[in-house]
């Protein structure tokens, strides 16, 4: 009974089926329109005064089994996002994301059961090298999120973007994204390799995540 209640209440949602669409033919998908204006402006507040309270680190490689820090590879500071002292901002943001996660098991029987966001900062000078967002003992990201918090000022010249490879007909190419305010990018963790190319003016900011299965 409870199923069949299930289904009279779904209603669909074009910008969620917009994404499963997205990646089912691409593997990736970028929305432009996922968070508002305000959300953005109050998540990338919330961001700066944590990061100018020195309450960030800087970035590693590897999980907890294989971490290490390498500059050579990647460059930002993080700071994880715990949901449970989750501020006002914050929770704005979970709330939209544990929606769509809801829509996508329910739609696409992903199996999500976990998730794990961080704030990060890539200063000027920064970029992390190409990589797939998956490890040798821990393959259980499904899909990788990514909304950029820069404000409404950053220019495509401050460099930073987000450059995704695929192959093509044998020929391999490359999708070149710029972290523009309020933008959202979502791929499959296991299956592009991508990179951020270094940022040459400013300060880039986003919240980066995994929504994971098991």
């Amino acid at each position: 009974m409870s199923e069949l209640f299930d289904q009279l209440e779904f209603v669909e949602d074009p910008l969620y089926e917009r994404i499963i669409n997205d990646l089912l033919e691409q593997q990736y998908s970028v929305i432009d329109n996922f968070f508002t204006d305000v959300e953005v402006v109050l998540l990338r507040n919330s961001l700066m005064a944590k990061y100018e309270e020195d309450r960030f680190k800087k970035a590693a490689i590897g999980n907890k089994f294989d971490e290490q820090i390498i500059k050579s590879i990647r460059g930002d500071f993080v700071l994880w996002i715990d949901e449970q002292k989750a501020n006002a901002a914050e929770t704005r943001f979970f709330h939209k994301i544990n929606h769509m996660t809801h829509y996508l098991n329910k739609t696409c029987f992903l199996g999500i059961l976990h998730k794990e966001f961080h704030y990060a900062v890539y200063p000027e000078g920064t970029f992390y090298k190409r990589h797939l967002d998956t490890f040798q003992n821990d393959d259980r990201r499904k899909l990788s999120f990514v909304c950029y918090l820069n404000d409404e000022y950053w220019k495509n010249e401050n460099g930073g973007e987000l450059v995704i490879y695929q192959e093509k007909n044998g020929v391999e190419a490359a999708k070149s994204l710029y972290p523009l305010p309020g933008r959202v990018v979502i791929f499959e963790s296991q299956l592009l390799e991508h990179e951020v190319k270094t940022v040459l003016a400013a300060e880039r900011y986003s919240i980066t995540g995994w929504l994971k299965t098991r």
